[in-house]
């Protein structure tokens, strides 16, 4: 055996690398892949992160007040842990949030992260509110 010969370990990929990309004939394509969609996880973690800093609050604070580990709601806010709804809606009622607002405050998060074109452009007319002179609010299309 030779003293010269590699260390190194033969490497086999789980899934099949795909193949360099073929120019396409039309130049109005954007090159390279398309946008990765962000884990849920990662999202709800940055708003709960957010939210903290912008109450000016400590990790120690609102995890005592949620009444879960401080390394545990870290692992949250940096998107490694897949919280339970209970453990969501502890993390946004310390914080003031109920757990509509977090989703709330995420959905808005996605739809600005992901979505280019409006959602009503693709599904529904738009449709406008009226108000009546009594001052109900009634939907007008």
């Amino acid at each position: 055996m030779s003293s010269h010969a590699s260390n190194r370990a033969r490497v086999i990929p789980l899934r099949p690398v795909p193949a360099e990309p073929i120019e396409s004939a039309a130049p109005s394509e954007p090159a390279g892949p398309a946008p990765r969609e962000p884990l849920w996880r990662d999202v709800v973690g940055e708003v709960l992160r957010r939210e903290r800093l912008a109450q000016e609050r400590t990790l120690k604070e609102v995890a005592e007040a949620a009444r879960i580990s401080m390394p545990y709601l870290s692992e949250l806010e940096r998107g490694r842990k897949e919280a339970s709804s209970e453990v969501l809606a502890a993390a946004a009622h310390a914080l003031g949030l109920g757990l509509a607002d977090l989703l709330a405050l995420s959905h808005r998060r996605l739809v600005r992260q992901e979505r280019p074109t409006p959602l009503r452009s693709r599904t529904a007319p738009r449709r406008t509110e009226a108000t009546s002179r009594y001052g109900e609010v009634r939907l007008a299309a």
